[in-house]
């Protein structure tokens, strides 16, 4: 009965190791995410301005549709770009937040298939 008790809490308390670890990776990678969000918006909100203000000088309609494909095509492209960053930013996180976890999962596979 001890041996069992034992063994529960031993458990118990590898699975709050392991549970507190993950809130760690997640806390950071959320904060890793937030900070890329944050950039990626103030870039864009930067290009969006920088554009607004050549168009308020241009003279001919051909050099304004110039400078609006410009920036259409760029925000585009950024904006794949940043996908594929918060795309790996939110992978990495997932795995970062699993990991702790590897080993009680790793334990409790074969004694689940055993019985």
């Amino acid at each position: 009965m001890i041996q069992q008790f034992e063994t529960f809490q031993k458990a118990s308390k590898e699975n709050v190791d392991a549970a507190l670890k993950a809130f760690g990776a997640t806390s950071k990678g959320v904060q890793t995410i937030a900070v890329e969000a944050t950039d990626y918006a103030k870039k864009s909100f930067e290009a969006g301005t920088a554009t607004l203000e050549k168009l308020a000088g241009v003279k001919t309609f051909d050099k304004a549709l110039e400078i609006q494909a410009d920036f259409v095509k760029n925000s585009f492209e950024g904006a794949v770009a940043q996908l594929t960053k918060m795309g790996e930013l939110y992978t990495a996180l997932a795995k970062d937040a699993y990991k702790p976890f590897e080993g009680i999962v790793a334990k409790s596979v074969p004694a689940a298939a055993g019985k």
